[in-house]
């Protein structure tokens, strides 16, 4: 199957590639050329798109493998680099492999394309790990959907009911968003139901989220997990156990999970490697603002000022 594209409302792009699943939107700045220049960068990321997938899958074999500490990174292709290096400050901690980062560093690479004079602000969502590029005086808002289980096709069709939303400014340190949780595309050690991870870049969000949610965790006989590679052929996991069923768990278990995934995100936060993080696990959240801001308490998901929660 080759690369397509299709053109949606409001100017956005749907680029299409085997699991590559993305959108993009972009605003020209004032000034003339401007819509030139945004035309411009979406012609420029649908050529940098059209062969990724090919590229990726040159280095797949090394892409599968763990990230050895203190290692030199063995790829070659930008995109196979910057998963490599966005997974590497955790390999002395726990097995990560590039592929925890493939969404995030996709995103990132496509965006590089928007980063010229006349494009005001563009963001680049694949699959819910998004790039951003953000002029002086630009923001997004970010909606956040917590739960995957609830969602019903007639909320497809009338409009998703968002758990909260935050907004990111041009002087906020962060440039990527991404969440993971075992209910998602990728495999789990966990039980979260999402953490939405704030950084630099996309790719070091989307490593970062992997990491936190893997930690939100607890034991208990009900939890069902089994080996990744019983359950997806070629999986960079192997015979790991991942995530498949997650009972009504009680209250206290949550929250414990939830510790454990927020102590994992606060080391994280502390090492320079993210900004702010929310965790949510059966109906209970916690959330790690950016630096110098008031210790994380649990709030309703259905936040009345979720921007104001991370600021």
């Amino acid at each position: 199957m080759s690369a397509s594209r299709h053109l949606l409302p409001n100017g956005r792009w749907h680029f299409q590639h085997g699991p590559m699943d993305i959108v993009i939107g972009a605003d020209p700045d004032v000034g003339a050329g401007a819509q030139v220049a945004v035309d411009s960068a979406h012609e420029a990321a649908w050529a940098r798109f059209v062969p990724m997938l090919a590229q990726l899958m040159q280095e797949w074999p090394a892409l599968r493998l763990p990230v050895q500490p203190g290692a030199v990174c063995p790829l070659q292709g930008e995109v196979a680099r910057c998963m490599w290096q966005a997974c590497a400050p955790w390999a002395a901690q726990t097995f990560i492999t590039p592929m925890a980062a493939v969404a995030g560093s996709v995103a990132q690479a496509l965006l590089a394309c928007y980063a010229r004079a006349g494009v005001a602000r563009a963001w680049v969502n694949n699959g819910g790990d998004i790039a951003l590029h953000l002029l002086p005086g630009q923001s997004v808002r970010v909606g956040l959907y917590a739960d995957l289980a609830r969602l019903q096709v007639q909320e497809l069709m009338q409009g998703l009911k968002l758990d909260g939303a935050f907004e990111i400014a041009h002087p906020m340190p962060v440039r990527g968003v991404a969440t993971s949780g075992w209910r998602g595309r990728s495999f789990s050690f966990g039980i979260a139901d999402s953490v939405t991870v704030l950084a630099a870049t996309a790719a070091q969000a989307d490593a970062a989220a992997s990491i936190i949610a893997n930690a939100v965790n607890v034991a208990h006989p009900a939890i069902v997990r089994q080996p990744a590679n019983s359950l997806r052929d070629h999986t960079d996991l192997g015979d790991l156990a991942v995530t498949v069923d997650v009972p009504a768990l009680p209250a206290e278990m949550v929250q414990q999970a939830l510790q454990a995934g927020l102590q994992r995100a606060r080391e994280c936060q502390e090492r320079g490697l993210i900004e702010a993080a929310a965790l949510v696990c059966q109906g209970q959240s916690l959330l790690l603002p950016m630096a110098f801001g008031a210790d994380p308490e649990p709030v309703p998901l259905c936040c009345p000022d979720p921007v104001g929660v991370w600021a």
